[in-house]
């Protein structure tokens, strides 16, 4: 996975992940579609096989987005008290394009800082 590190010079996992960009030459798209990971990178040709971000991105959605949409709403019903429809037109369109977004930024990044620091699944020594 990493074994031509002098070729390509070090990006910013970080970076690259937001944009959404290939983690070795952070010229190629990482995305074919929304979510869906491209089997390579377009410029440099990196096989994406080993990007594999599971439920991690999620989680963090999950977090993130709640605190920011529950309190938000929170505030809103002590301070304005506005109806429930009025909670329901608000919150679920903000947390489902906040999660959305999120998902997508989270995923780049995580699959980027995956790569960046040779990450693979863990392996029990029986020797």
């Amino acid at each position: 996975m990493n074994d031509d590190k002098a070729l390509f010079p070090p990006v910013d996992p970080v970076i690259t992940g937001i944009k959404g960009l290939c983690p070795r030459c952070g010229q190629g798209r990482l995305f074919d579609g929304f979510l869906k990971v491209r089997p390579s990178c377009t410029a440099c040709d990196l096989d994406y096989r080993f990007a594999d971000a599971g439920d991690g991105p999620v989680v963090f959605v999950i977090l993130i987005v709640g605190f920011l949409v529950v309190g938000a709403a929170l505030w809103m019903e002590v301070n304005v008290n506005p109806p429930l429809w009025l909670h329901f037109l608000l919150w679920v369109p903000l947390a489902t394009v906040l999660s959305l977004a999120l998902t997508r930024i989270l995923k780049g990044v995580l699959i980027n800082l995956q790569y960046r620091n040779n990450a693979r699944p863990g392996e029990i020594d029986r020797g």
